[in-house]
């Protein structure tokens, strides 16, 4: 089911809610679902491998001790952030000022970066190791029959 953004993301707590979250696809909501959005985000950095590595760890722990409270909005949460810091890492390894598109629309020549590339290897990593978690995949699969 589509990720709602219609919801009143304000003065929704979803660790009280969890019956509003959807999944959605890839990185919804991603900066709207709180308590966890302010739990996870200042720990989400890429800027070089060692700050990616410490971060993804970091996350991972997160995605770890939510998933020993069975809180699988927190899970998916957590596996969002680390997609995101995948998904962003390599757009700035492709291009260095993040933006793909010029003012005209048009694709910018890439302009590789290995340190970023890097970074976004190690999010790889921990994005393979969360997607693939069972008991997440079994509280994913439990949630969505439940809730949509």
């Amino acid at each position: 089911m589509a990720f709602d953004y219609d919801l009143d993301f304000e003065t929704i707590n979803f660790r009280e809610r969890p019956e509003l979250y959807r999944v959605g696809r890839g990185e919804q909501g991603v900066l709207l679902v709180e308590p966890y959005k302010s739990e996870i985000l200042p720990h989400w950095r890429f800027k070089t491998p060692e700050i990616a590595k410490e971060s993804s760890e970091k996350i991972y722990q997160m995605f770890l001790d939510y998933k020993e409270k069975d809180d699988f909005v927190g899970m998916d949460m957590a596996r969002k952030f680390i997609q995101m810091g995948y998904t962003r890492s390599r757009r700035y390894a492709n291009h260095k000022s993040g933006r793909k598109y010029d003012k005209d629309g048009k694709v910018k020549e890439r302009e590789l970066d290995p340190e970023k590339a890097e970074s976004a290897a190690i999010f790889m990593i921990k994005w393979k190791t969360v997607r693939e978690d069972e008991d997440y995949l079994k509280l994913k699969k439990a949630h969505q029959k439940k809730y949509g």
